[in-house]
């Protein structure tokens, strides 16, 4: 149960100003103490109610931990002195201060709220200075009121802080006729947390606002699931269910709902579907924009590319098939390029070829993919230097509309000859929107991937739909390197990829199964693994290039619970190491993490080997993987060396985008290699049960694949052929720009 305390903060140990989160001395009548919490109107001087509970710190000792404050204003002539003196109303310094008690005495606050141009009875005071003195102290009191308010419904103050300088005096009017009003204004609030406040202001459950958020709620669940749009009736069905209300007012706000521009109806292969905007108008661009870029008429180049394939394959000592030389002319000869295939087909040789091709051609080439490490690998295999897509685009965000948006445009294209993007398939719809709004006609436009890998985490099937639409070229690779055959990892992904099962636990194999049938042997194998069996087999691999994937979130063999089991083996509890429990994880120095959620504003700084800060920026993205090098008490900090060699500090108040990464999803894979990958498999959901996703855990690997789990289930899921279907029509409004334009 909570406790209250009353203080007055004797001295401001650290605030961070993002967030408001304060450590400070606090002084009672009787005590003087330790308070930790956030308390963005902290300032030297001024008194609070504190509600929360004491805690003893390891290190620290004794600290009261407050969750809700409110501020006490000074009855005394003194504490009215050092409040004005504290800085909170600007201008106001402590000569001015004493000058403005001495005159009004215990009456002051009053007369500032009520009475402001009696101000000007003080010497030194003029009508403006004394208009902005009651304006600051006006906003003082009316943030105070809105952070006291929002409390009751557990929206910390740094959000009644982001709702304050949105809403301003308006605040408290716009939250109680419409609180829904903050799942658009405000990144963080959503839905639920909205409707939660709606129920306790009283606000009816059939009310035109809720309805309307409740449906674009929906509708962004279905993108969050990789949709781009949902189904109408299906839409109605779960919309009605969530809402409890009629399909008869959910059909009258989509009607409304469309009107305003918020989504988008259609009718697709006699079907009613329901778009959010964005996502309507993205795939319609999209569409327009590959068909303008193929239209054009790229810059000529002057080289033999026959001669210049012969030279490489003679430095390289390979031979070519006649797809993979067809691909790297098509791809010089040809305004758009598509080029898919799996492991060990030559992807990134041919790549190499495109780029030396290209730049002897005298063309400029950008090369990049979507994710740092994939990037990172470009660069290593080719020479050249390829940097994510983001960052190609240079994306920028803006804090106060909390928007992103790429300074390349159409306005501001690239200015490059060539573009050549890698790992395609994990584009989705509006990263590819970006892309083809910053490329100007007659650039050369590669895309390179497996189109059956799984689809992007973001909402599209990109790359799938271009090929289905036959519109662009593209050229299917199908044969694997001589090199490659040697790997049964490459043979086996080509097997499962055909539905044929592979080949396990040969002698002098890359590739194995460990039959275990259930969840505490898979567990215990999967421990012994990471931690002795395969490090002493595999020359060079330690326990941390180790990759364990899982195709699902929960239960026992979920990367939550296997992060836990992994971390106690690997990285077990050290005193020289420091920890940080926050919500259900214990991040500890030296654990392996991956940053869950793009943050584009988070900065970053990249060190020489003489641990000499080279080159800075901002922006972590999802799937970013990097080691816990550093955990500060004192300045609530716990730094991540990246992959990529770039180092980011995270106030303790961010490490909700930081999860364990010993073992992570089959997802959330897609675009790493690691040297070795565990692979479990046992009682998978029926939706996880399907061929690409195990296909997909199989070509993260290099040098060893561990199946550990059932064997009835590893070929239930060779067996199932069906693909995650996913809700896009990119591939159909192609078709009818083709169509039409016959």
């Amino acid at each position: 149960m909570n406790q209250e305390i009353r203080v007055k903060l004797a001295e401001i140990i650290f605030q961070n100003e993002d967030n408001g989160y304060t450590v400070a001395v606090g002084e009672t009548d009787d005590l003087q103490c330790t308070v930790v919490g956030t308390l963005p109107a902290a300032v030297k001087g001024r008194m609070f109610a504190l509600r929360g509970k004491w805690k003893v710190h390891p290190t620290y000792g004794e600290q009261f931990a407050f969750t809700e404050y409110e501020e006490i204003m000074p009855e005394t002539t003194d504490g009215i002195v050092d409040f004005l003196a504290s800085g909170v109303l600007k201008g106001v310094g402590p000569k001015m201060a004493h000058a403005i008690v001495s005159h009004f005495g215990d009456s002051t606050l009053s007369v500032i709220e009520e009475s402001p141009d009696r101000l000007t009875e003080v010497a030194g005071i003029g009508p403006k200075k004394a208009q902005a003195i009651a304006e600051a102290f006006a906003v003082h009191r009316e943030f105070a009121e809105v952070s006291l308010f929002l409390q009751r419904f557990d929206i910390s103050p740094a959000y009644a802080m982001k709702l304050y300088r949105r809403y301003g005096a308006m605040t408290l009017q716009l939250l109680k006729e419409n609180p829904y009003q903050m799942i658009a204004d405000i990144r963080g609030i959503g839905f639920k947390k909205a409707d939660a406040i709606a129920a306790k202001l009283g606000i009816d459950k059939n009310d035109s606002f809720r309805i309307e958020s409740g449906i674009k709620y929906m509708l962004s669940y279905y993108v969050s699931e990789g949709h781009t749009y949902a189904e109408k009736a299906t839409l109605l069905e779960n919309t009605a269910n969530l809402l409890e209300v009629s399909w008869e007012l959910i059909e009258d706000a989509l009607t409304k709902l469309t009107f305003d521009g918020s989504i988008q109806m259609e009718v697709l292969e006699g079907q009613e579907v329901v778009y959010l905007m964005p996502y309507y108008k993205a795939e319609r661009n999209v569409c327009a924009k590959l068909a303008y870029i193929a239209d054009a008429r790229p810059k000529m180049i002057d080289i033999d590319m026959d001669a210049m394939i012969s030279v490489m394959e003679a430095k390289r000592g390979i031979e070519l098939s006649e797809k993979q030389k067809r691909a790297i002319t098509a791809a010089v000869a040809n305004s758009v390029c598509i080029i898919t295939g799996g492991p060990g087909t030559g992807k990134t040789t041919i790549i190499n070829a495109i780029i030396d091709g290209m730049t002897k051609g005298g063309l400029n080439v950008a090369i990049a993919a979507p994710t740092g490490r994939a990037a990172k690998r470009i660069t290593e295999t080719s020479g050249y230097y390829a940097s994510t897509i983001h960052r190609l685009l240079e994306y920028a965000y803006s804090e106060e509309e909390e928007f992103l948006k790429f300074e390349r445009n159409a306005e501001n294209p690239l200015d490059y000859d060539a573009v050549i993007i890698d790992e395609a398939s994990m584009i989705d719809l509006l990263l590819m929107n970006a892309l083809v709004n910053a490329i100007k006609p007659g650039t050369r436009l590669v895309l390179v991937g497996d189109a059956d890998q799984l689809p992007s985490v973001g909402a599209g099937n990109v790359l799938r739909d271009l090929i289905d639409s036959e519109f662009l070229y593209a050229e299917k690779l199908t044969e694997i390197f001589r090199q490659a055959g040697t790997s049964m990892i490459v043979v086996n992904a080509h097997n499962i990829n055909r539905g044929e099962y592979p080949q396990c636990n040969t002698r002098d194999s890359d590739f194995f199964l460990m039959r275990c049938e259930n969840e505490n042997m898979i567990l215990a194998t999967i421990k012994d693994l990471v931690v002795r069996r395969l490090p002493a087999y595999y020359e060079g691999i330690e326990p941390k290039d180790i990759q364990v994937l899982t195709p699902v979130r929960k239960r026992t063999l979920g990367c939550i619970n296997l992060n836990a089991e992994l971390q106690a083996v690997i990285n077990p509890p050290n005193p020289k190491l420091k920890e940080k429990q926050f919500g259900g994880r214990l991040l500890r120095e030296g654990d392996k993490v991956m940053q869950i959620k793009n943050n584009y504003q988070m900065e970053w700084k990249e060190y020489s080997d003489y641990n000499v800060a080279v080159n800075n920026g901002t922006g972590v993205f999802n799937g970013d993987m990097g080691v816990v090098t550093m955990i500060d008490m004192v300045t609530r900090t716990l730094r991540v060396m990246f992959d990529d060699n770039r180092s980011v500090d995270y106030q303790f108040s961010q490490l909700d985008e930081l999860e364990h990464a010993y073992a992570v999803t089959v997802h959330k894979s897609q675009g790493s290699e690691y040297p070795a990958v565990i692979i479990t498999l046992l009682r998978t959901p029926e939706p996880l049960m399907i061929r690409n996703i195990l296909y997909t855990a199989v070509t993260r690997a290099k040098k060893c694949v561990v199946i550990v789990g059932s064997k009835d289930v590893f070929y239930r899921m060779i067996d199932n052929e069906q693909i995650e279907k996913r809700n896009s029509s990119l591939d159909m409004c192609i078709t009818e720009l083709v169509n039409a334009r016959k």
